[in-house]
């Protein structure tokens, strides 16, 4: 397997705080904020959501933050939310939300786990509920999809669609929750065709999309023919190169076809819906404890949305990939190690 190096240092952009329903948060300042109503009542819930790149990246972000707005909706909670944290901007907007008395704070990604820890204990009530962490304590619960297994499936629709025998594979940071992913691709593919190339990319950005571009068009012109991401909204660049190669994508995260309607073959999805669900429902009912909890296609939280452009019997092959892994039949495994 070959590796494609691509370093760029993460752009820290400044906190941006919105406040909805009635209720204000605390503001760091920085770029525009952004906001939305959850429709809840002065006695519910006040919740805040920290994400990592923007609200409406059609992609990690966005689904996160529709899935908490729809669980909001449904609990009567209010809902704040900033957008585009970097990493060390976390503890901070975690320490303003809490101080300003917000009695959930969910943080979606891996990055979030150990600012969660360390606020956490100096905010014993507020409750912190973590995406794809390993973050745990009386007040700390983390949620982690099997985002392998989706990622599992696409490697077997890639080894089925590539032509050259070339596929790639672009992630953002080398985080436990990313290298899993890229991981299971592979393991995918080679359940396939053991001798299939694949190339893999870390571009250590959420957010370039142009570095993305640039490491896609060359893995294409290697030989590349079906590029998968998993690189936030960095990824769309990944996207966009393979639709000027003419070449085969896959989406992450959210819907993706909007960005490739005749080149994707299908988009991971991390129903943060449910997910969350399942996470505020224990705030609410008063059944939360601080664990981690794993959650896969057989629960509901993550899934594979094909497009059109499969064809009928690589269709077939990846819905009984998928049967099997709800079933418990095939077992995917989950691999942090970062192959070279």
């Amino acid at each position: 397997m070959k590796k494609f190096s691509a370093l760029l240092l993460v752009l820290v952009i400044a906190l941006s705080l919105a406040a909805c329903g009635g209720n204000s948060g605390s503001n760091s300042g920085g770029d525009s904020a952004g906001g939305s109503s959850s429709g809840g009542s002065e006695k519910g819930l006040q919740v805040a959501l920290c994400l990592s790149g923007a609200a409406n990246d059609q992609g990690w972000n966005q689904t996160a933050y529709e899935g908490t707005v729809k669980v909001c909706e449904k609990y009567g909670c209010s809902l704040a939310y900033s957008e585009n944290l970097g990493t060390a901007d976390i503890a901070a907007a975690f320490a303003d939300y809490a101080a300003s008395g917000y009695d959930v704070i969910i943080g979606h990604g891996f990055e979030f786990g150990d600012p969660a820890l360390e606020v956490a204990a100096t905010y014993p009530d507020v409750k912190f509920i973590c995406t794809e962490a390993d973050a745990s304590a009386d007040n700390v619960a983390s949620f982690v999809m099997a985002c392998e297994q989706t990622a599992y499936v696409e490697g077997i629709i890639a080894a089925n669609m590539s032509k050259s025998g070339k596929i790639g594979g672009i992630g953002p940071i080398q985080g436990d929750s990313l290298v899993k992913i890229i991981n299971g691709f592979e393991d995918g593919a080679r359940s396939v065709n053991p001798d299939i190339e694949v190339q893999t990319a870390w571009t250590n950005s959420f957010t370039d999309t142009q570095l993305a571009q640039e490491v896609a068009a060359a893995m294409i012109d290697s030989g590349v023919d079906v590029i998968k991401h998993c690189a936030n909204a960095c990824g769309n660049g990944a996207m966009g190169a393979a639709v000027e190669a003419g070449i085969w994508c896959q989406g992450d995260s959210y819907d993706q076809s909007s960005l490739a309607p005749d080149n994707i073959l299908d988009s991971a999805l991390y129903n943060l819906d449910i997910v969350l669900d399942i996470a505020l429902t224990s705030v609410v009912d008063g059944s939360f404890k601080g664990e981690v909890y794993n959650l896969g296609m057989s629960d509901g939280a993550v899934s594979l949305l094909l497009s059109d452009n499969v064809p009928d019997d690589v269709r077939q092959i990846a819905q009984t990939a998928i049967d099997q892994i709800i079933s418990g039949e095939l077992q995917v495994v989950r691999d942090y190690t970062v192959r070279n």
